[in-house]
């Protein structure tokens, strides 16, 4: 008997989870590890998000909900996207899915036939490429370079355009390397997907997450066609707002698209928990100082992140203008990205991400997420410096 299929084998998954699994056993056996291995936020959910939900569950909010979401939520997400973005998509534009992961597989699976070209950032967020390949489509990555602050390059996507592309794939500000796109950069990658007639998949979860001390800011393709023709926004709750765990997320795309991942949802995954969703209505309606005050604490943290790594030999740091993670270059080292992974987790009680989970252009760079405190991260730079120094990987 075959026990999986083609699809089964072609799958990845997210790697850094199997970092969090190592890191638990060896806290098991007794061992402190400082933890930046995995993009979850250290702070709570908003206590308004909570109450929320927890009233909503009073109230008995636990059946079935409409598969493409709550009518309220849809309103409350338009009203934001219009503040956000300039434009206020049409309800049936708008999909509540469970995260924003599932949004790269409804939309890859809802418009793309296998042996059909996905462009993609490299390195980019680890699912694009496992979901591509699960569905026998091809990934097409496109180096990012430190020289162009990890920045996609319009005249590299160009090229790498052919008569079989259906997608690009862009994520401003940028996982794993904290990078924000410039406005002509964005009109240009989407006046190529116009040019050549492709969909363009914006993901946008770090989109609140920009420094007030970048020169770059926060811009979205949508705002060129407000997601009717090709434009897809996807985005979701968990970083802003300390909310992975909650899993809910909104797809915005052109109508027509947005009825056929409807349909996919409502056969996987039937529908968003309601009480769930009563509680995205709130985070998107209610205060957002607790949001400003992380933004605040977070660019604390990657200054002092910046600082510390940079200030230890064989390491070179550039600072990220946006989300919560930076990638440094480890190359002078003289270890692989794995061989570095592994000896600051073993040696230094340190978890951090090879660069090359992300894909091939992450060799010779790391990724830590400093959603951690000032402290850990103090502590966690002078264990890699002590580490480093002793060289016991020799």
């Amino acid at each position: 008997m075959r026990r999986f299929s083609d699809a089964a084998n072609r799958l990845e998954g997210q790697k850094m989870f199997q970092i969090l699994a190592k890191t638990k056993e060896l806290e098991r056996q007794g061992k402190t590890i400082l933890h930046f291995e995995i993009g979850d936020p250290d702070f709570n959910t908003p206590r308004n998000i909570v109450d929320a939900a927890y009233d909503s569950l009073r109230k008995g909010e636990t059946h079935y909900a409409s598969s493409s979401g709550l009518f309220e939520f849809k309103v409350a997400a338009a009203e934001v996207t219009e503040k956000s973005r300039g434009f206020k998509p049409d309800l049936n534009q708008i999909l509540v899915t469970p995260g924003a992961n599932v949004q790269v597989y409804y939309a890859v699976a809802c418009t793309t036939n296998p042996g059909e070209e996905v462009i993609i950032p490299d390195p980019s967020f680890v699912s694009y490429k496992s979901v591509i390949n699960f569905l026998g489509a091809k990934p097409v990555s496109i180096a990012l370079l430190e020289k162009n602050d990890f920045r996609l390059n319009p005249k590299d996507v160009e090229k790498a355009v052919t008569d079989k592309t259906r997608m690009i794939i862009i994520n401003s500000p940028h996982n794993p390397t904290g990078a924000v796109m410039k406005e002509e950069e964005i009109a240009e990658i989407y006046d190529i997907s116009k040019k050549h007639d492709f969909y363009l998949l914006s993901d946008e979860i770090y989109a609140r997450m920009i420094y007030d001390d970048s020169e770059i800011k926060f811009h979205s393709p949508s705002a060129y066609d407000h997601c009717k023709e090709r434009v897809i926004l996807s985005n979701s709750f968990s970083k802003s707002y300390a909310m992975t765990g909650w899993r809910i997320g909104g797809v915005t795309a052109p109508s027509d698209l947005t009825e056929k991942m409807t349909l996919l949802l409502e056969s996987t995954t039937s529908c968003v928990s309601p009480f769930i969703q009563k509680a995205g209505i709130e985070a998107l309606k209610g205060s957002q100082e607790p949001i400003k005050a992380m933004v605040r604490e977070f660019k604390k943290r990657r200054d002092l992140m910046v600082e510390k790594l940079n200030a230890i030999p064989g390491i070179n740091c550039l600072k990220p203008k946006g989300a919560f993670y930076v990638f440094p270059n480890i190359r002078t080292t003289g270890l692989t990205s794995q061989e570095f992974t592994d000896f600051m987790l073993e040696e230094a009680g340190v978890a951090v991400c090879p660069g090359n989970y992300f894909g091939d252009s992450g060799e010779g760079y790391v990724r830590l997420c400093y959603a951690n405190s000032l402290e850990n991260i103090e502590r966690a730079t002078e264990r890699m410096k002590d580490a480093l120094e002793n060289k016991t990987y020799q």
